[in-house]
C-alpha cells in the first residue's frame, strides 16, 4: 500500500486490531460501536485500501464524521460517501477499530480536513532544537502532527508548553522520552514531517443521511405539487432557486430537481447547515410558484411536512419558516 494509506494513529485502547478487509463487515462494525459492552465510545475505524485511507470518527457510539486521504490529499466527505467507497466483498485492504478521546479525535479531524499553518520562512521544523524553542517564544496554542516513519503523533501545546501528548510510541518512558524518539532518525528509514495548527474544534457531526434522504424527497414533492398546481415551470424555478442560493448555502450542491437524475454525494455539514440551506430554498419557491388557486404557501407546506413533522420539527425546519406549522 501507499503512502497514503499506511498512517498509524495514536490510540487509548484497541477494539479491533489491524485485519484484513475481506474478514470485516464494515457496516455492521459501526452499527456495534453503539452496543459497546461498557459504554457508547468514542474512537476511530481506519480504512486502508491500496491508494487510500478512509477515516470513520466515531463520538459516543455514533459515526460523526468521516475523512479521505488520497493522492489528492486530505478531505472530510460524507460518511455515505465513505461507506460508499468500501465495496460489499474487498480483495484488498485493512481495518482496525480504536479507542481514543475526543480532543484526540479533533486534532486527528483537523489534521486530515484543514490546512496547516504555515511555519516560518527558512524553519526547519523536523530539528527539535529549534522547533521547540519556537514554539515556547512564539506562546503556540494548538497542536502538532509529527509523522515518522507513518506513524502520526500529537502534541497539544498551551502557551508554547506540552500540555498533553497523542503518541503511537510505546508507553514507557516520560512524554520528553517518547517524543524524542521520534525525532531520533539514526539508523532508520523514512521522512519526518512537522506540521501545525491551531486549537481544534471538536470533530462535528454531520446530518444523517436519513434526514438528507428526507429533505430530497421533501422538496421533490413540493415541486410536482406546484406542478400540479398549474405552474408548470416549477421545476425550472426551483433549479434557479437552488442555483442562486448554492453561493451562500454549499450543502444545496446536494440536491437535484429531477427525481430521474443521479442523487449526488451527501453534503458534508450538520444539521444546523443542511436545514438553513434546505429552508431558503423551499421558502424561495414557495414565494416565487405561486399557483393560480392562491392557496396560501404554509398550507401546502403544511400538508407536504405532516407524516415527518416530528423529524423536521427536531432538526428545527419549522423554526425556519416566516409562518406557524405546528
Amino acid at each position: 500500500m501507499s503512502s497514503h494509506a499506511a498512517l498509524h494513529f495514536p490510540h487509548s485502547r484497541v477494539l479491533l486490531a489491524r485485519t484484513r478487509l475481506a474478514y470485516v463487515h464494515l457496516r455492521n462494525l459501526l452499527t456495534d460501536a453503539k452496543r459497546d459492552r461498557g459504554a457508547r465510545i468514542s474512537g476511530y475505524v481506519a480504512v486502508s485500501q491500496l491508494d487510500e485511507l478512509i477515516l470513520f470518527y466515531l463520538l459516543n457510539g455514533e459515526v460523526a464524521n468521516a475523512s479521505l486521504t488520497d493522492a489528492r490529499g486530505s478531505r472530510a466527505i460524507s460518511i455515505a460517501s465513505a461507506i460508499e467507497k468500501v465495496p460489499h466483498e474487498p480483495e484488498y485492504g485493512e481495518c482496525c477499530f480504536h479507542e481514543a478521546a475526543p480532543e484526540e479525535l479533533a486534532c486527528i479531524f483537523a489534521s486530515r480536513t484543514v490546512a496547516p499553518d504555515p511555519w516560518p520562512s527558512g524553519m526547519d521544523a523536523a530539528d527539535p532544537t529549534v522547533l521547540f524553542p519556537h514554539l515556547a517564544a512564539t506562546t503556540f496554542d494548538g497542536f502538532v502532527e509529527i509523522i515518522a516513519n507513518d506513524h502520526a503523533n500529537y502534541l497539544v501545546l498551551k502557551n508554547g508548553a506540552v500540555a498533553k501528548a497523542f503518541l503511537t510510541t510505546p508507553a514507557m518512558g516520560t512524554v520528553v522520552e517518547r517524543v524524542s524518539k521520534l525525532f531520533n532518525r539514526e539508523g532508520r528509514i523514512g521522512d519526518l514531517r512537522v506540521a501545525r495548527w491551531a486549537r481544534p474544534l471538536p470533530v462535528p457531526v454531520q446530518a444523517p443521511h436519513a434526514l438528507v434522504q428526507a429533505y430530497r424527497d421533501l422538496v421533490r414533492a413540493l415541486i410536482t405539487r406546484v406542478t400540479e398546481r398549474g405552474q408548470e415551470d416549477a421545476s425550472a424555478i426551483a433549479e434557479h432557486a437552488r442555483q442562486m442560493l448554492a453561493t451562500q448555502h454549499p450543502v444545496l450542491e446536494s440536491f437535484s430537481v429531477s427525481r430521474h437524475a443521479v442523487a449526488p454525494p451527501d453534503p458534508v455539514a450538520d444539521t444546523r447547515e443542511l436545514t438553513g440551506g434546505v429552508a431558503a430554498w423551499i421558502r424561495e419557491v414557495l414565494w416565487t410558484a405561486k399557483g393560480p388557486d392562491g392557496e396560501p404557501p404554509e398550507d401546502l407546506f403544511r400538508e407536504l411536512t405532516y407524516e415527518r413533522r416530528h423529524i423536521f420539527q427536531s432538526a428545527g425546519l419549522f423554526d425556519q419558516m416566516p409562518w406557524k406549522v405546528v
